[in-house]
Parts: structure tokens; C-alpha cells; sequence
């Protein structure tokens, strides 16, 4: 819309076709001042542009509050963004209009997000045209014109969808601001003078404006601070979330695309598609993107639309590209129509509050970041080696590997041993999360809690954000997370699931009493959920096959080591959970219709707990000759997973397992032997040597003509049995076999 000296022109923030029209508009009009929406403050930062490599984004923020920050994020794609090159290399000055970042971020509630309009007028228009989907009209109307925006059609079409809105306080005192600007910029004498805003404020800057004193008391008394801006490097994934400059967009790889494809951008982009696909070793030809093409075009024509858009040519590709696999069709939005761009900003710019945070406490902790492996120890009960932990487990939370814990050594948990190497994608990662906070410990709180409140964390994901805000001693966080765990365990009947969560959530109760850190409610939940695996587990162990019973037995252990670390503090405790999990155990291990290896790995349990005194006589009925092979020798498989030394020091329940062997038929021993090798093979090499050493003095004992048996015959048996135990031939120790 344009008056005597103004021109208003209303765009969407990062539209492709708004981008391009701006630019047209700007080169048609030659300005000589150019207003944008955005934070005064910056209005020095405009000529750092040049140097800049889109998306970036303006960050303001306000020293010692971390949550009071907000962005700006620029794609080139950005018709605010093709205004700033216009004004800076033609000469012409730019300014932002919009209210100050000082008043803005002065709110202690979490400021709106620029540009958020109190209404959505795309979707009014995009209903009153008859469209169910804002976006699919918005594309029709603007971003398929090829760069004829038509301004002024726009700017009457928010006139109507205005029409009797009141805007609230923060939506007047914006507006009030951007008409002082624009008063401002007429009284220097700027006589051709352009305003690049969202199209919502088009009406509000267009009509008579009201007196100029009735504008300054709307911004009378508001709240300031003392903020401070700088360019950041942006991401395409970061532009397809609700984050700063208005609402995200879902496909920044396409709106990219749309903006440097000059012409035939379907032909172009399912090309572009082929070649991701190629890369991945998928076969697609040339008339496949031909075919693609001619489909994308025919369902926009029988939809009425002026150009395909994203959804009919990802129908396109998904039919004829990727012959409906949607795995394909996931590589394709996840490389192009999201795309990982990543936004480059020169070394002269100030670093990211988040940086700058990391910097200030490797040097208060001396931890010097290195390109070398350096390995460190760290004694818990120390406070400068706890900071350091604390430090190192958030950056982790922020997806910033710069340290890698060791394994642990024992139960203890006042120890930890890191091994750090610094990596210069890791200041990448900050970058990333610089959204979430200005220092470490806000912005790994912060994703703490939108991890939890997300609704897509998995039960042992939510029980794993327990243990990593413990470690990273994010107290405000935990309630957050704690909150979400409940109320997904509380709904959740899957026994394996609840027994793939419980192991975190021992851990990190153990790790609340040991590092000081409250954890109310944790205790509860733990023995909620040991109770329901009680209950769920005998009906979990029935009707299984071979790969499902595996898969159970890894979660039975780590409850198992679970349940013995919960119990550590206090193991003589009548009703313990140690005393109701193996009272557990022992009445499955009773039944018959149990899988061999989950039966031979619970008396493997209760034998080494002291809870079972038969073990001998369960393995005997085990390989009794009533039983298949193929279930004793998965028996043998569960019993033995805890180790060999259990055959050394006990020569009956070896004798069993020998004699079980010698009994089978050549037929049955090929069948069970891949089962053995994989049995014996687990064992630790000084174990298969001790048990062929114990099998070959058990030989000797026996004395000549025992089972009167031809040697020369037996030898080769002898020899495959003793290479699955690790022995060779002639009975010496050696590698084993398999």
C-alpha cells in the first residue's frame, strides 16, 4: 500500500514469493530509506549483512536473565532479509521499526513471538476463499505468482480481516512504535520511504494515523533493560519450529528451493530428489523424475491449483521415485524439504551468550577445551570435581559431546572418569540450542522440559531425563520430568517397557542421596513399577520364541542388577524389593511351560542368590532324554549365561552337561552345535581353558575301557567338543572356538 512518500509493503515472514516481490517492489520504487519490522537496537548490526551467509538471525537478550531472549532468524528466502541486501548495496539506509527489544524482553512473562499476530488472518482469508488449509491458499495466491505480489490486494484484504479488532496492550504499544518510526524517518527527509511488515500491520500503517501524542502515551511507562544483540548462525530446523520471527515453517528446504529456482522448479526439485535417493544406492532413472513430473502436474491441475505444490510432488515422488516406500519419502523431507543448512556469521561478530556462558566456566572450572583425548577423574565429593560433572552432563543433555563418560568402576557413585576432546562441531551445537537459554544450566533445564512436555518420549526416554537432570543438577527441571514419567508409567501396560525404564530410575534414585539432590516422589514410582513387573512378568514369559525370549532375559538382568542396587542400603529389610522380586522368580521358574532359556537363566539367578538348592536336579530333568535338544541345549544356553566357573567348581553339574553331549546323535549335535559354540563362546578365555582342563582330568579319572571306546574313532568328536570348550585337540589350552 503506498501514500504520498510511504510505501507499505505486507509480506509473511520467510515467503518465497513475498521475498522475491519485495524485491522487485524495491528495485521499481528506489526508496531512500528502508523501514523493516524488527528491534531498533539493531539498527548498527545492518551493516555486518554483507558478510553474513543466510539463515542467521538477530539474537537479543538480557544479561543475567536467560530466559529473557528472542530471535529474528533471516532465510534468504526472507523478504525482510532481501530488503536489508537491497538497502546495503545500493547505499540506502535501513532501520527496524518495530517496538524495542528493550521494552519487549523488560515483561517478566515469556515474550510473544515477533511478528505473532493476536489473530490468524491467513487462515481467516484462506476460509473465506473456501481453502481448509492457510497454507495450501497461501501458496496459490502468493508464492506460485512468481514475484507478482499483489501489495495492495493484500493490504485491503487485512483491512477487512481487521475490521472491528481491537489489538491488545503489546499489540498497540508494537504498532504505536512502527508509526513513530515511520513519522521519524519522514521529518529527516527521506521523501521515498519503504516498509517491509507483516501483512497484518499493513492497515494499522496505511490509515490516517492517529495524533502523534496519542502514540506516545501508549508507549509512555513501559518497562526496559538493558539488552544486548548480535547475528547468530541459523538452521533450516530451526526456521521449521515455532521460534522467534513469527510462526515456523514446515518446509524451509522447499521455500529455499521456490526462491533460487528461477524456472520449472518441479522439473528441478524431483531431479534434485532423484539424486538424494541415488545416493543412497536406490535405483531411479531419468524417466522416473519424468514420469514424477507429469503426475505432480496432472494432481494440480485436477485440484485447481496454478503450480504443484509440496504435498502433490511429495505424492509424486512417493509413487513413482520412491514406488511407496516411506522410508524413501523420509530421506527426501528430511534432506530437502527441511534441508540442514546451517547459517555462517564472520569471526568479527559477538559470540553467542550460550559461548560465551561455556567459555566463562571452563575457565572458572580449568577445563581447557582440546582437539586431543585428555582423560579425567573426578572425586564426586569434591565441589570443584562436582561442578565439573554438573557442567559436563548438561552439555550432554545440549547434544555437546565434548566429554564421554567411562564406564563405571563398581557401585560407588562418587566417582566418575570422562575422556574430553573438543570438536569444532560442538560450538555448532550451541549455536543450535542458543534458543533455549543464555548459559548452560538454563538452556539444559529448558530442553529438559520441552523433552518432557513434548508427549513423544518414550517411557525409558522420560526414566533416562530423570537420571541426566540428576547428573546435570537441574532441580528446576526434575518436577517437570517427574510429572511426565508419572503420568506415563501410570498408563503404560507393557511389562517389557516398564522393566526397559526401571534400571534409570534405580540409578538415578541412588544417584539423588548420593549427590544431595531432591528427588521427591522418585522412590514412589520406582516401587510402582517394580510392583506392576511383578504382576506383569509371569504373563509376559508365556508363549515365547526364541528372539523374544532373548530380548526379555537382557531386561530380567538389568531389573535383576537393578533390584540389587536398590536394595544395597538396605538388603535385611523385611518385604525389601529384593525379597518380592526373587519370590518372583522362583514361582515362574516352577512352571513347564517356559521357554529353555528363560527357565535355565532363572535358576542360574536364584543358584547364585541363594535362593535354590536343586539346581542340579532342574538341570538333570532339563536334559533328560524326554526333553528336544533344541530346549535343553537353550536350557544350557540361559544357565551358563553368568559365566563358565560355575562347570569348574561344581563337577556334577558338569558331569550332566558332558553326559547330556555324549548322548546326543550325530543329527541332534549338528542341530544344537551353532547354539553351543555361541554358549561356550561367551565365556572369558581363562574359563573355557579351566573347563577343558576339568574335562580332561575328569577323562584321566575314569580309567582305560570305562565305556569301552575306540579312540582312534572318538578322536575327531573329541576334538569338536573340546574346540567348542576352548581346548585343542590334544587337550592344551587355547582360543576358542567359534
Amino acid at each position: 500500500m503506498t501514500t504520498q512518500k510511504v510505501s507499505v509493503l505486507g509480506v509473511r515472514h520467510h515467503g518465497p514469493g513475498s521475498a522475491r516481490a519485495v524485491r522487485r517492489e524495491l528495485e521499481r520504487l528506489r526508496p531512500d530509506a528502508i523501514l523493516i519490522e524488527g528491534p531498533p537496537e539493531a539498527d548498527a548490526l545492518v551493516a555486518h549483512a554483507s558478510g553474513l551467509e543466510p539463515p542467521v538471525a538477530l539474537l537479543a537478550h538480557v544479561p543475567g536473565a536467560p530466559a529473557r531472549a528472542a530471535f529474528w532468524p533471516f532465510a534468504a528466502f526472507s523478504p525482510e532479509w532481501q530488503a536489508i541486501r537491497y538497502g546495503t548495496s545500493a547505499g540506502v539506509p535501513v532501520r527496524f521499526c518495530d517496538l524495542p527489544a528493550a521494552h519487549s524482553l523488560a515483561e517478566t512473562r515469556e515474550p510473544a513471538a515477533p511478528g505473532e499476530a493476536p489473530v490468524d488472518p491467513i487462515g481467516a482469508l484462506a476460509s473465506a476463499a473456501g481453502y481448509d488449509d492457510p497454507e495450501r491458499w497461501w501458496e496459490d495466491v502468493v508464492e506460485h505468482r512468481g514475484g507478482d505480489t499483489p501489495f495492495a490486494v493484500i493490504a485491503e484484504a487485512m483491512s477487512a480481516v481487521r475490521e472491528g479488532h481491537r489489538p491488545d496492550e503489546r499489540e498497540a504499544a508494537r504498532e504505536a512504535y512502527m508509526r513513530k518510526t515511520v513519522r521519524a524517518a519522514v521529518k529527516q527527509g527521506h521523501g521515498r520511504i519503504a516498509v517491509i511488515c507483516g501483512a497484518w500491520h499493513v492497515p494499522a500503517l496505511t490509515a490516517p494515523f492517529p495524533p502523534a501524542t496519542a502514540d506516545n502515551a501508549l508507549l509512555r511507562g513501559l518497562p526496559r533493560a538493558k539488552v544486548e544483540l548480535t547475528w547468530v548462525p541459523w538452521t533450516y530446523g530451526r526456521l521449521a519450529s515455532w521460534s522467534g520471527y513469527g510462526a515456523g515453517i514446515t518446509s524451509p528446504g522447499w521455500y529455499h528451493h521456490l526462491f533460487e529456482a528461477g524456472d520449472r522448479p518441479i522439473e528441478r526439485w524431483l531431479a534434485q530428489a532423484a539424486a538424494v535417493l541415488r545416493d543412497e544406492g536406490l535405483a531411479v532413472s531419468s524417466a522416473h523424475v519424468i514420469e514424477s513430473v507429469r503426475l505432480a502436474e496432472s494432481l494440480a491441475a485436477l485440484r485447481g491449483r496454478p503450480l504443484a505444490g509440496l504435498g502433490e510432488v511429495t505424492e509424486a515422488a512417493r509413487a513413482v521415485l520412491c514406488e511407496g516406500d516411506d522410508l524413501a519419502v523420509e530421506l527426501i523431507q528430511r534432506r530437502m524439504v527441511v534441508g540442514d543448512r546451517l547459517g555462517r556469521v564472520p569471526d568479527g561478530i559477538p559470540m553467542v551468550p550460550l559461548q560465551r556462558d561455556l567459555r566463562d566456566r571452563q575457565r572458572s572450572l580449568k577445563l581447557k577445551p582440546e582437539a586431543l583425548d585428555r582423560e579425567i577423574d573426578l572425586d564426586l565429593r569434591k565441589p570443584l570435581d562436582l561442578d565439573r560433572s554438573h557442567l559436563l552432563h548438561r552439555l550432554r543433555l545440549l547434544e555437546v559431546g565434548w566429554g564421554t563418560p567411562g564406564q563405571a568402576r563398581g557401585k560407588g557413585t562418587f566417582r566418575e572418569t570422562w575422556t574430553l576432546r573438543w570438536r569444532p562441531e560442538h560450538d555448532l551445537a550451541l549455536i543450535e540450542h542458543a534458543a533455549l537459554g543464555t548459559t548452560v544450566v538454563a538452556a539444559a533445564g529448558r530442553r529438559a522440559r520441552d523433552l518432557a512436555a513434548s508427549g513423544k518420549a518414550a517411557l525409558a526416554d522420560l526414566t533416562g531425563l530423570v537420571e541426566q537432570c540428576l547428573l546435570a543438577d537441574l532441580p528446576d527441571a526434575l518436577p517437570h520430568v517427574l510429572a511426565a514419567l508419572s503420568a506415563k508409567a501410570a498408563l503404560d501396560t507393557d511389562v517389557t517397557r516398564l522393566m526397559a525404564a526401571l534400571p534409570a530410575m534405580v540409578r538415578a534414585h541412588r544417584y539423588g542421596d548420593v549427590r544431595g539432590t531432591s528427588a521427591e516422589g522418585l522412590a514412589v514410582i520406582v516401587r510402582s513399577m517394580l510392583e506392576r513387573i511383578r504382576v506383569g512378568l509371569p504373563v509376559a514369559v508365556t508363549g515365547l520364541d526364541d528372539g523374544a525370549a532373548a530380548d526379555l532375559l537382557t531386561h530380567v538382568d538389568a531389573v535383576h542388577s537393578a533390584v540389587a542396587l536398590l536394595d544395597a542400603e538396605r538388603p535385611a529389610v523385611e518385604g525389601a524389593p529384593r525379597g518380592r522380586w526373587m519370590a518372583t522368580l522362583r514361582a515362574i521358574s516352577e512352571r513347564q511351560d517356559l521357554h529353555g532359556l528363560i527357565e535355565g537363566r532363572l535358576t542360574r539367578i536364584l543358584l547364585d542368590a541363594g535362593e535354590l538348592h536343586d539346581a542340579g536336579d532342574r538341570m538333570s530333568r532339563a536334559m533328560s532324554r524326554g526333553q528336544a535338544p533344541a530346549r535343553a541345549a537353550a536350557w544350557v544356553e540361559g544357565f551358563l549365561a553368568g559365566g563358565g566357573l560355575l562347570l569348574v567348581h561344581d563337577p556334577r553339574l558338569l558331569g550332566l552337561v558332558d553326559e547330556w553331549l555324549t548322548g546326543l546323535s550325530c543329527e541332534q549335535f549338528t542341530d544344537v552345535l551353532p547354539l553351543l559354540r555361541r554358549t561356550f563362546g561367551a565365556f572369558a578365555p581363562p574359563e573355557r581353558r579351566a573347563v577343558g582342563e576339568r574335562l580332561r582330568s575328569a577323562g584321566r579319572d575314569d580309567g582305560p575301557g570305562r565305556h569301552d571306546v575306540d579312540d582312534h574313532r572318538a578322536a575327531p568328536a573329541v576334538a569338536t567338543v573340546l574346540s567348542i570348550l576352548g581346548s585343542t585337540a590334544t587337550g592344551g589350552g587355547g582360543r576358542a572356538g567359534g
